[in-house]
């Protein structure tokens, strides 16, 4: 349980950092209606696991990459969402179902829900080396026609083989939307 909460706050304070710049310009902005983003899109990007397991075998903080989906569920405000993760050794797919939040004109703040599929259990991701369930929050916005920029920090509960410990994992990159 205290691995837990600490994961948690680790989240919320990683999510706050990505969020509060956009929470501050959106202040900035003309009277415009906090319409979000509808984009779905796939993007491309870098992915920093800022943990480890405190094992020393294959459980260190790993950089990688991440490729990213989005496919908005009709007029809800959920989301499909699809990761992969990887880094020298191995990728971890993500499936995940978000819930958005319209912040700004074309921008939308998220929270994740999905669980991780490590490839080869034992090899080092970004997101730690075993299967776990992974809690996310990010930040996506429109920046030109059919292009976006994303930023998430997601939480691998117990992602490491052999340790309790949480894996914390900073992903960004540019999107393209397809609709």
């Amino acid at each position: 349980m205290k691995h837990l909460l600490k994961s948690f706050l680790t989240i919320s304070a990683l999510s706050s950092l990505i969020v509060a710049p956009f929470v501050l310009s959106a202040g900035q902005a003309s009277a415009e209606t906090k319409k979000g983003t509808d984009a779905s899109y796939v993007g491309a990007g870098v992915a920093a696991g800022v943990t480890s397991g405190g094992q020393g075998i294959n459980d260190d903080a790993t950089f990688g990459g991440n490729i990213t989906g989005r496919a908005k569920l009709g007029n809800t405000p959920f989301s499909a969402r699809g990761n992969v993760l990887w880094s020298d050794k191995t990728s971890a797919i993500i499936p995940e179902l978000s819930v958005d939040v319209p912040i700004a004109n074309k921008t939308n703040a998220y929270l994740t829900g999905g669980y991780s599929f490590v490839e080869k259990d034992g090899s080092p991701t970004p997101i730690g080396n075993r299967d776990s369930v992974v809690l996310g929050a990010g930040v996506e916005s429109e920046i030109a026609n059919n292009f976006l920029v994303y930023t998430n920090a997601k939480v691998g509960l117990g992602a490491y083989q052999n340790s309790d410990a949480s894996a914390v994992s900073i992903n960004g990159g540019i999107g393209y939307r397809f609709k």
